[in-house]
């Protein structure tokens, strides 16, 4: 199944072809009503082919939908670079004149590439009835952060003036990520919470003798006052360290197109918490919701550096607001071991859970026969 979506995706270009040589279909309501149509189609088109065969997991068609216009945002992104040409020129007129922009060019090469590959795997397990939990929550904090951002930045920023009607569809880009995370995160998880002897053994060593913990802690706390620096600086906060910071280093972060503002506070106001509630996480045993956390939080910050790094590098983004050359590689490193820090944590979290599990009564440590104890607990794998 997933090899057919991945070809039925790319009809998606004969459509922008035809709306790029007809006229009449480039005006701004045509341009929603055929994206809602089309919307419509391919839905029931995976509807109708899976009939004999239905899935029984309703991402199914979010996933084979949403692979459909992956396609058509790696056009735009490919179209903007000057690497094709002549598929999705009206677009770039009467439907996303922001879509031009450094930031948004890099969103939708994540997009069209990193989704889309997200959406073939989850398809494909969920053809063969196999788990994709961990895949979808990266991907739900991804696409969520994604489209909040842009989104709001849309609306903050100098395209407000310019929202044409197209512009209302993003928001069931934004409104299925949440579905779907919130699905996810309600199904069982696809390990044990609960710990034996090994989990037992973990969480009794204190922090200093788990030196990759104290390593993930130390990058946490950092990050958190990176968090806040840039926070303040998307505030316009008076402070010296904040107008040195945006003068010497990130100049991006006042970019008139408002991505990189919105970005920030996203992060000062969501990602801050729960960086500070992940530190918590690795000095507290047993916190079995760090497994989920930490995945879709990764997806979020990977999504969202992807963009803010890109976009600053970005030829389409003016001299006065990328990055200084005396500071590029300070300020280059920085960004991405700021992305690299949740990634690294949720690597941890999954890689060895232990220390993240409840830990199951031994026999003898409550009033329960022995069998019975035995049956209340799983084995450590």
């Amino acid at each position: 199944m997933e090899t057919f979506v991945f070809l039925f995706s790319f009809s998606a270009l004969g459509i922008l072809y035809a709306m790029n040589t007809i006229p009449e279909l480039q005006e701004p309501f045509v341009i929603l009503e055929i994206g809602v149509a089309v919307l419509l189609i391919v839905f029931l088109f995976y509807f109708l082919i899976t009939r004999s065969n239905p899935p029984k997991d309703a991402l199914f068609f979010v996933f084979a939908e949403f692979s459909f216009t992956c396609v058509i945002d790696l056009t735009s992104a490919l179209e903007y670079d000057g690497i094709i040409s002549g598929v999705m020129e009206f677009y770039q007129k009467t439907g996303e004149p922001y879509l031009g922009t450094a930031y948004a060019i890099m969103m939708c090469y994540w997009d069209g590439i990193a989704h889309f590959i997200m959406y073939l795997v989850m398809i494909s397990r969920i053809t063969d009835r196999k788990a994709y939990r961990t895949i979808g929550l990266f991907w739900a904090g991804s696409l969520s952060a994604n489209m909040s951002v842009f989104i709001a930045g849309i609306v903050a920023g100098k395209y407000g003036s310019e929202i044409r009607p197209a512009f209302w569809l993003n928001f069931l880009f934004l409104l299925m990520p949440v579905w779907g995370a919130v699905t996810l995160f309600t199904r069982p998880k696809d390990r044990p919470l609960i710990g034996g002897y090994n989990a037992q053994h973990a969480q009794s060593m204190k922090l200093i003798w788990r030196p990759l913990d104290l390593i993930l802690v130390l990058l946490l706390l950092a990050a958190m006052a990176f968090t806040i620096l840039r926070g303040l600086v998307a505030l316009d906060s008076p402070l010296e360290a904040c107008s040195v910071y945006l003068r010497r280093y990130e100049p991006y972060l006042k970019d008139p197109v408002a991505y990189p503002r919105v970005m920030m506070l996203h992060l000062f106001f969501y990602g801050l918490p729960l960086l500070g509630a992940f530190v918590y996480g690795l000095l507290k045993p047993g916190c079995t919701w760090m497994s989920d956390w930490t995945m879709f939080f990764a997806g979020a910050m990977t999504q969202c550096q992807w963009a803010h790094i890109g976009g600053s590098l970005h030829p389409r983004t003016t001299a006065p607001f990328r990055i200084p050359n005396d500071m590029f590689w300070y300020v280059l490193t920085a960004n991405l071991l700021y992305a690299a820090t949740p990634i690294l944590v949720a690597l941890r979290v999954y890689s060895n859970p232990y220390f993240f599990l409840k830990i199951a009564p031994f026999p003898g440590q409550t009033g329960l026969p022995n069998s019975e104890e035995k049956d209340t607990k799983y084995k450590d794998k």
